[in-house]
């Protein structure tokens, strides 16, 4: 079987990626994630989707790797993870009432082929917070290393009034329905 690379350190996506049942090596991209200027949280996190593959896959010559990046856009406006509990509270009090566009992409690629990339769109509807709820929450889930400092698969659920998405684990950083797709078609056996 051809390697398989996750260009990651994210352990959202290496638990994810692990329910495929392949095996997968982790490497760690080192790509500055800084948006570029007039450039849309989509196209962010397509082109860091793709610049994390190209990286590793440089490393890794004939391996198939896998990058995927997630902006949560907010009106236009890119939230990343907030890394600390006074920024995930600002986040959330700006989430508030609102619907927030998580655009998660996925690029596979392998050196001499064309990249195989997707991008989804999953739509949440936070339900209207007060502080007081909002430091509740963070306090019992520390969300500070997710975008949009929450944790849909944890106690962060309680945030929303809806969530609209075609891949469930898109949301959580890497969205394994395309990403299978991609898979089959360079082959691997999947269900």
């Amino acid at each position: 079987m051809i390697a398989l690379v996750l260009a990651s350190t994210s352990r959202y996506r290496r638990e994810l990626l692990a329910r495929l049942g392949l095996p997968f090596d982790v490497d760690r991209p080192d790509v500055d994630e800084s948006p570029l200027s007039g450039e849309s949280p989509a196209e962010t996190a397509a082109r860091l989707a793709q610049a994390k593959a190209r990286t590793v896959a440089a490393r890794h010559p004939g391996a198939w790797v896998i990058g995927s990046d997630q902006v949560a856009d907010l009106d236009g406006l890119a939230l990343g993870k907030a890394g600390a509990r006074d920024q995930a509270l600002a986040q959330l009090q700006a989430c508030s009432g609102k619907r927030v566009v998580f655009q998660t992409a996925v690029c596979l690629l392998r050196d001499g082929e064309p990249p195989l990339a997707a991008l989804d769109r999953t739509q949440v509807v936070f339900r209207t917070l007060g502080r007081e709820e909002i430091l509740r929450y963070l306090d019992a889930e520390q969300p500070y290393d997710c975008a949009g400092s929450f944790k849909c698969e944890g106690l962060g659920i309680a945030l929303f009034d809806a969530i609209h998405s075609q891949d469930p684990t898109a949301l959580v950083g890497l969205p394994l329905i395309a990403l299978s797709r991609a898979l089959r078609e360079v082959g691997y056996r999947l269900p």
